[in-house]
């Protein structure tokens, strides 16, 4: 049975980054990581806001059955096979995601502490925090070089879809996590405390 490691923090937050060096200090055979964006349902099921703005910052955006359901085929063995998630680009072409099962298992996004099956068979919550500010500053900027969002795509997003969302369906959980890293310069000893753990479970 793997060690299920749940990580959730806002959007911005750091989470990508953190669990890339994460992931580097394990061997591949160590570590799996399940991530909840690519789970989103297709376009046409999503909730829209009152201008017609798909809203991809509610729970209901996410396959949370089929989210479920991989990580219980991990937990009994097996790999599981997903299309990656492209954000929303209709020129892009999605790849296939294979996870194969390792004895530290870990699920990423928004929603893992919200939904309330996936947060049972958590081992450890894991909750990456910055700032709202910086939060803001960093999804400009990369919603812009790596996704080319407009700005005030991103500030609309912010402000009716982010935030409100977070305050309801995120935050709530930071204190009932068993690990906050705060991440709004540097996740370096956080990520040192994480490491430290995990690595008695490989």
């Amino acid at each position: 049975m793997p060690y299920f490691v749940g990580i959730a923090g806002g959007s911005a937050s750091g989470k990508t980054s953190f669990l890339r060096a994460l992931k580097s200090n394990f061997a591949p055979e160590e570590i799996a990581v399940i991530s909840q964006d690519n789970y989103y349902i297709d376009k046409e099921f999503q909730t829209r806001d009152a201008l017609g703005n798909i809203n991809f910052d509610l729970p209901e955006a996410i396959d949370r059955s089929g989210l479920y359901r991989d990580l219980q085929v991990l937990a009994s063995g097996k790999k599981v096979v997903r299309p990656e998630y492209t954000f929303n680009n209709a020129a892009a072409v999605a790849s296939e995601v294979e996870v194969a099962p390792a004895p530290v298992t870990v699920i990423e996004g928004l929603f893992v502490f919200h939904f309330t099956e996936l947060a049972k068979m958590l081992d450890l919550k894991v909750y990456i925090d910055a700032r709202d500010d910086i939060k803001l500053e960093r999804r400009l900027k990369r919603d812009a070089e790596e996704r080319g969002y407009p700005a005030d795509d991103v500030l609309y997003r912010w402000e009716h879809h982010v935030m409100p969302c977070y305050r309801s369906y995120l935050r709530p959980y930071r204190d009932r996590s068993d690990l906050i890293v705060t991440n709004n310069e540097s996740f370096d000893k956080g990520l040192e405390v994480l490491v430290s753990h995990l690595k008695t479970k490989v």
